[in-house]
């Protein structure tokens, strides 16, 4: 479990340093809580935090019950794809929004793998 627990700590870390630039695009804009609207570069970054969030509810469990079924090693490699997925997003959504699809369908993919692979070895438990 310790392959599942670095790489889960890697993704959450992510997630808060994402959160530190949402506050730090705050000061720089002086975007007062609770507005999240105002500076492009501000919602840009609060965007990036906000879809990062909403996948990792996602990514985590399943990561973990792939892990529960299959092989840890290839559970903790599909979440460092994800990881760098979500490094490419940031990347390219702060440059240009439009240019984000690409880092989110490669953790969107390893995502979805894992979740269903989590699902289909639940099944096959069961049969």
């Amino acid at each position: 479990m310790e392959l599942l627990v670095i790489v889960t700590s890697i993704a959450l870390l992510q997630g808060f340093v994402f959160a530190i630039q949402v506050g730090s695009a705050r000061v720089k804009y002086k975007i007062n809580a609770p507005a999240v609207s105002g500076a492009p570069e501000f919602e840009r970054a609060f965007r990036i935090h906000q879809n990062t969030l909403e996948q990792l509810i996602i990514l985590i469990p399943s990561m973990w019950m792939f892990a529960q079924f299959w092989r840890e090693d290839i559970a903790a490699g599909l979440g460092l794809v994800f990881v760098i997925g979500r490094q490419i997003y940031r990347g390219a959504y702060i440059k240009d929004p439009a240019g984000r699809s690409m880092g989110f369908s490669i953790g969107a993919m390893a995502t979805v793998i894992l979740l269903l692979g989590a699902l289909v070895g639940a099944v096959m438990s069961l049969l």
